[in-house]
């Protein structure tokens, strides 16, 4: 468990709370254990968002893939088909340390499967093939199916297991965002604060001071001492917009220029990271205050794919609450920006509250929204997501014992929030699904 939760009205200069506070399945002891000690042992699938339309342009393959990344995928699809990067799709990033199975499309117009062989890879088959009339984007999937086998556990605290399931069947998953969100430092969300004022030096520091112990402590003492050149030299490629800022600065450019030299889209990256931590704060608190499966007055009700939000007055609606506790529709938190949909009574109050508590105010999210950076306008995100199809088995097989569970979630919800409830251990997290 991370530490407590700070009192409202206490600033929370570094946090991101992307770690929980509070466990919604509190009264059931967590059952410990690790996962990922091999893929097989962490297996998802996507659901689709429709079947194969059996005509069209793209070829449409159902992935089985272990111990790649879907992008790894992506170009041996590349390579064996014959086709550029850009030629083929895929609907999420897909862990892993993880046996995944997933949608790709292969633009291969006026070319028929039969024309190429089989993949010949030892960690990707093609469960099945057809013809589609698009390609896959970001997004078009319905869902995923988890089936987790956690390690190092007595197979016994398989009840203790379904009921933590049970819970979050009835109540929803809490809708955090994950660690991966702020960055190897942890501060992304600091750099976008300032990215939203559009102060340009502070935003430089959160991003390159030192702080903390870290492997690439030298590159921040370096930029600490003015050595732009340096700390842009001992940096690894992986840290693109860190080596772009630094090289910037080397050629005499004022932080203001070499702030602007930042897509516009990496920027929004790090406004989106600031979005994400007064979130989860949202949400933290609601948890904390027993309300996070409720409707009070003034939410913005949605349902768990962001469609546009309801608000619940003063004299609720009896039909919408009844839906809220049915999850199909869930009180929403706020993702900061001046063009936000805004809650009302106690509900915007508290959400002001969590944004003054890291130093901000809504008066100080235009500059980023006039900049015309990518998400400064602000949205609205479920606090909560349905988990379905739950399942808990205790066994032991040659690898040792072990508690399976499985479960669906829908698209972009992560299965770490799922086993972080029945752990009540640090999990480690996803990649994005």
């Amino acid at each position: 468990m991370s530490a407590p939760l700070p009192r409202r009205g206490q600033p929370v200069e570094h946090d991101h709370f992307a770690h929980p506070r509070t466990w919604l399945t509190g009264d059931v002891p967590g059952i410990g254990g690790i996962i990922r000690q091999r893929p097989e042992d962490f297996v998802v699938e996507e659901v689709p968002l429709r079947p194969p339309a059996g005509h069209g342009e793209h070829f449409l393959l159902f992935v089985q893939k272990a111990d790649l990344t879907t992008e790894q995928v992506a170009h041996v699809l590349c390579s064996h088909f014959d086709v550029p990067r850009h030629a083929v799709g895929f609907a999420g990033q897909k862990d892993r340390v993880a046996v995944t199975r997933q949608c790709f499309s292969v633009h291969a117009p006026g070319r028929r499967l039969e024309d190429f062989g089989m993949i010949e890879h030892e960690h990707i088959s093609v469960l099945w093939a057809d013809r589609h009339d698009c390609k896959l984007r970001r997004g078009d999937l319905a869902g995923n199916r988890f089936v987790i086998r956690i390690r190092g556990v007595d197979p016994t605290t398989a009840p203790r297991a379904a009921r933590c399931l049970r819970i979050l069947e009835k109540l929803g998953v809490p809708n955090r965002f994950g660690i991966q969100r702020f960055g190897v430092r942890h501060r992304n969300h600091m750099v976008g604060r300032e990215v939203f004022r559009g102060r340009a030096q502070p935003a430089i520091e959160a991003m390159l001071a030192p702080g903390g112990p870290d492997p690439h402590a030298d590159a921040w003492n370096h930029f600490a001492r003015g050595e732009y050149k340096h700390a842009a030299a001992v940096l690894p490629g992986s840290f693109r917009v860190e080596r772009l800022v630094l090289g910037e600065l080397a050629r005499g450019r004022t932080p203001e220029q070499a702030l602007a030299r930042v897509p516009l889209s990496d920027q929004g990256f790090y406004v989106s990271a600031f979005q994400s931590a007064v979130f989860n704060l949202v949400l933290e608190r609601r948890l904390a205050g027993g309300v996070f499966s409720q409707s009070l007055p003034g939410d913005l009700l949605t349902r768990e794919d962001g469609s546009e939000p309801t608000l619940l007055g003063e004299q609720p609606d009896a039909a919408l609450i009844e839906r809220v506790h049915a999850c199909e529709l869930t009180a929403s938190g706020p993702l900061w920006g001046v063009r936000m949909p805004r809650a009302g009574g106690q509900v915007a109050r508290a959400e002001e509250e969590a944004l003054h508590a890291f130093g901000m105010s809504p008066e100080d999210l235009d500059p980023a929204d006039k900049a015309g950076i990518l998400m400064a306008g602000g949205t609205r995100r479920a606090l909560r997501v349905r988990l379905r199809s739950p399942d808990v088995e205790g066994g032991l097989d040659e690898h040792g014992a072990y508690v399976r569970c499985a479960f669906d979630l829908p698209r972009g919800a992560f299965a770490t929030e799922v086993l972080r409830e029945i752990m009540k251990t640090t999990v480690e997290e996803e990649t994005d699904a």
